[in-house]
């Protein structure tokens, strides 16, 4: 569970830390403004330990719709704590002014409130993210509402309302991005971005709680179906999964816009690695980069997507075969062979991550030493721009579809209850639309984090090799 936000979390640290060894407090060995991205880290955990005390201890929740707003309530919480802890960090241990030597232009002196203020703008732009994600994801607004509503005349058009919504959804995390960049480019260039990224990540063990919510609430409904306990066991797990469900996607839009972010220090870092003043999009090195690169998640996705329905192939053939030999199943005389569906999604999930882990890895090293370093830089932009956007709508793709059929089976309002109930016409749509939603939501959208991020950490570490070896093609020509 949220691997992608702990690798975030890593590689915004060790961004944030190579930057600021070139600063003048790496220069001068100020230890304690050096460490200032640990610090945040340090102060986000406290403050989130203080915040799970508002769910557990202050508030009591006795109703069902209460969950989904106490969830919500403790992002809020962590996210004001925050900007106050950072303050305080900030004030205590940075210089009350240093300078930052920017990629081959003039030094920037930038003061400690500068820092507060990229830190602060990374946090709040994480909690739009998560906001906005969860208004086209949570089941309680008119989005998904109106993708349950168009289940009424088959699965195309559920299939469609759910596209469209996912594509809307980009555009409000896109401009929070864009502004955290921009202002946190302006105070402290690419310094400012890592710790950015920082602060967006800064109330992890929240988001990472509330994530986790849902994936427990729903293993534990599937316990109680398979324990034949009753009915209403089985509607207050379903209760709290829906609502984890649409927590999860918080969790999925802070992965992914710190994923931005992250992979924007990175690629900071790779420039001033690789001794490269300017990356000229009207060059032709640079351009070809730039589409190649922009093409690279469509690619990944596509066999990302392939490999859930491969492996979805095999188990439906698997679960045929076990009704149609083990006398007595479909009658729960005699139990299914489970170890066998176990082998062939464990079996399918590491064997079939072997290509798009080789894509991610083997593309920048075949482009630096061949095309060199401006073309590498290219490549790293049109994949960070590119993948975000489709990761963003994947994630929220998949999430709607998946509670808009939540929302017929719950059947909690008239609207609902109208295209329910389980079995409906305008059911079986919405099951349609959630099992294509989730290859999108659980695999291609989250795992195209992985690859802006780690792409940009593997240009950098080969960085000096391809400033000084790399751009064959070229050199020949």
């Amino acid at each position: 569970m949220g691997s992608d936000l702990f690798g975030s979390f890593a590689e915004s640290s060790c961004a944030a830390l190579v930057v600021a060894s070139i600063s003048s407090f790496g220069t001068s060995h100020d230890f304690t403004a050096m460490c200032f991205p640990l610090l945040i880290s340090s102060m986000g955990i406290v403050v989130c330990l203080i915040t799970t005390l508002f769910a557990t201890d202050f508030y009591e929740i006795k109703e069902v719709n209460q969950i989904e707003p106490a969830l919500k309530r403790k992002l809020i919480i962590s996210t004001a704590l925050m900007t106050l802890g950072i303050l305080l960090v900030c004030f205590l241990a940075l210089p009350s002014s240093f300078t930052i030597y920017n990629l081959g232009s003039t030094p920037k002196v930038v003061k400690w409130w500068h820092l507060f203020f990229c830190v602060a703008v990374g946090l709040w732009a994480g909690l739009i993210i998560g906001y906005t994600t969860e208004y086209f994801t949570s089941n309680a607004y008119s989005p998904v509402q109106d993708v349950a509503d168009s289940c009424r005349t088959g699965a195309a058009t559920n299939i469609i309302f759910g596209l469209a919504l996912g594509y809307k959804s980009v555009i409000i995390p896109i401009f929070a991005i864009a502004v955290a960049i921009y202002v946190s480019f302006a105070l402290a260039v690419f310094y400012g971005i890592a710790v950015a990224a920082l602060g967006m990540l800064s109330t992890i063990a929240t988001g990472l709680a509330i994530d986790a919510y849902g994936p427990i609430s729903d293993n534990a409904g599937g316990i109680a179906e398979m324990a034949g306990m009753s009915h209403h066991i089985r509607e207050r797990t379903d209760a709290l999964d829906a609502a984890g469900n649409t927590t999860a996607a918080i969790g999925k839009g802070f992965a992914i816009g710190s994923a931005a972010l992250v992979s924007l220090a990175l690629f900071g870092a790779y420039v001033s690695m690789a001794s490269l003043t300017s990356v000229d999009v009207l060059s032709a090195k640079v351009f070809i980069g730039l589409i190649v690169g922009a093409m690279l998640p469509y690619w990944f996705s596509a066999m990302t997507m392939k490999s859930v329905g491969k492996a979805a192939l095999s188990m439906v053939e698997e679960v045929r075969r076990q009704f149609n030999t083990i006398p007595g199943l479909m009658e729960g005389i005699n139990n299914p062979d489970y170890a066998t569906c176990v082998k062939i999604s464990t079996d399918a999930s590491i064997k079939e991550m072997i290509p798009p882990g080789a894509l991610v890895m083997v593309t920048p090293l075949v482009v630096g030493i061949l095309f060199g370093v401006e073309t590498l830089a290219g490549l790293l932009a049109g994949a960070l721009v590119s993948g975000v956007q489709i990761a963003i709508s994947a994630s929220n793709t998949g999430g709607a579809w998946d509670n808009a059929k939540k929302y017929i089976e719950a059947g909690a309002s008239e609207h609902a209850r109208s295209l329910g109930p389980k079995g409906s016409d305008a059911h079986e749509a919405a099951v349609i639309g959630d099992t294509v939603g989730d290859p999108l939501k659980d695999t291609s959208g989250p795992s195209l984090n992985i690859l802006i991020k780690l792409m940009a950490l593997e240009s950098l570490v080969f960085a000096p090799f391809f400033a000084a070896h790399g751009g064959l093609l070229f050199k020949i020509g």
